[in-house]
């Protein structure tokens, strides 16, 4: 049993999942364990992991004192997270891929699993969720029977949690059991198509679980600005706002990222959906795409040079430790860009910063206008889609903020 200090308990009664050691009254249990979390008084607040190991030490997950989240716990839970997402598993879909469980949000601390056409792919990011990984992933292979899943633990988290770094490969047989296996020789390309719009990857390569998914409605939205205008697409990865905006018919597209990987699975995308019909022939010709750090490219090129600037950054601030640090680093990136942008331009500025809220980033955005000596208006305020949904009592399930933006000189 856990009891919690006295005033610390009011946003985990609200169910907010996480609970760090200075919320904690001593002496803690030895061993990482499911507890009984209660209040000082000693009132029942929920059933906890906890881990002395990790970087969260207990993560709450059921409020029902009836509910201990056990093996089938995790189990239901899994089942349920793909349940709500039932209206993408449509075979005539343009779009067959998206996040199947979104972590803390579907209520499985450190579970994130996208689906890529017949491919799964999970990222662990806790400890806790790698001792029931083998449930996660035999609980997906029933429902779903996928070609294969592949596993693996978060780079980015394995320090923190003391986690090994782990790739691990199942497969469903034909009586439906789901069994691991290891890969003869390098996995083939596969071919995901969103919006109708088609990419080539290589199943378990390229950042965190491959493709970013979360910002499949935003890239609608600004593909809208797209037409005949000179695109700056920072931070390009694989292509995807480039190809929307080629598809809406810019004049020409400059892409940048800081993978060479990147930039050319990017130009073979380009041509992919060339070859498909998808983009019209010459395409290719409109796109310069280069490798480069996004903050350095911006100090180089032409004032006033172009008419629609997208900024993706990677996440600048991975920890709330961080956040100040990458404020400053937002503010210089949406500063230098509101210099290169035409009078009258759309600049399309992100963050995915868990720990920055929105309205940090729109405070930061002023700033950036400020330093900038432009005027800024607010066109749309946009987030992530609605497979990565938002947990009100979990603030930080809003992670991606996304503000198109005029700028005006």
């Amino acid at each position: 049993m856990i009891r919690i200090k006295e005033g610390k308990e009011k946003n985990l009664l609200r169910h907010h999942p996480w609970v760090f050691s200075g919320a904690m009254e001593e002496p803690l249990p030895q061993k990482a364990g499911i507890e009984r979390v209660e209040t000082f008084e000693g009132r029942f607040i929920a059933w906890g992991f906890y881990d002395p190991e990790s970087h969260i030490q207990l993560r709450l997950a059921s409020w029902d004192e009836k509910e201990i989240p056990d093996a089938s716990w995790w189990a239901r839970m899994v089942r349920q997270a793909v349940l709500r997402r039932k209206a993408f598993f449509v075979p005539s879909s343009d779009t067959n891929t998206f996040r199947l469980i979104h972590g803390e949000a579907d209520f499985l601390p450190g579970v994130t699993a996208d689906v890529y056409a017949r491919i799964i792919r999970i990222i662990i990011s806790s400890r806790t969720a790698f001792e029931y990984r083998e449930t996660v992933v035999e609980t997906l292979g029933s429902l779903l029977k996928p070609n294969m899943i592949i596993l693996n633990t978060d780079q980015a988290f394995c320090g923190i949690e003391h986690m090994r770094e782990v790739t691990e490969f199942y497969k469903v047989t034909e009586e439906g059991k789901v069994v691991s296996f290891s890969p003869q020789k390098a996995l083939d390309e596969i071919r995901i198509r969103e919006s109708g719009i088609y990419y080539s990857l290589v199943p378990g390569s390229g950042q965190k679980s491959g493709f970013f998914c979360d910002q499949r409605e935003n890239r609608l939205r600004v593909a809208h600005y797209a037409k005949d205008a000179v695109v700056f697409d920072g931070c390009c990865y694989t292509g995807s706002f480039t190809l929307h905006a080629l598809r809406a018919g810019a004049k020409r597209v400059d892409a940048f990222d800081i993978s060479s990987d990147a930039v050319h699975r990017l130009l073979s995308n380009v041509h992919l959906n060339e070859d498909l019909g998808v983009l019209e022939k010459g395409s290719h010709e409109r796109v310069q795409a280069s490798k480069g750090d996004i903050f350095e490219v911006l100090r180089t090129i032409p004032s006033n040079t172009y008419d629609l600037m997208i900024l993706d950054p990677p996440k600048l601030a991975k920890t709330s430790k961080g956040l100040e640090e990458a404020k400053k680093g937002y503010k210089d990136l949406n500063r230098l860009a509101m210099g290169k942008i035409k009078k009258g331009g759309v600049l399309v500025t992100c963050s995915c910063s868990g720990s920055l809220t929105r309205e940090d980033f729109r405070t930061v955005l002023a700033w950036s206008a400020k330093d900038a000596k432009v005027e800024v208006q607010i066109l749309e305020t946009l987030g992530q889609g609605e497979d990565h949904p938002i947990r009100l009592s979990f603030p930080e399930s809003e992670y991606l903020k996304v503000f198109i933006l005029r700028v005006i000189k």
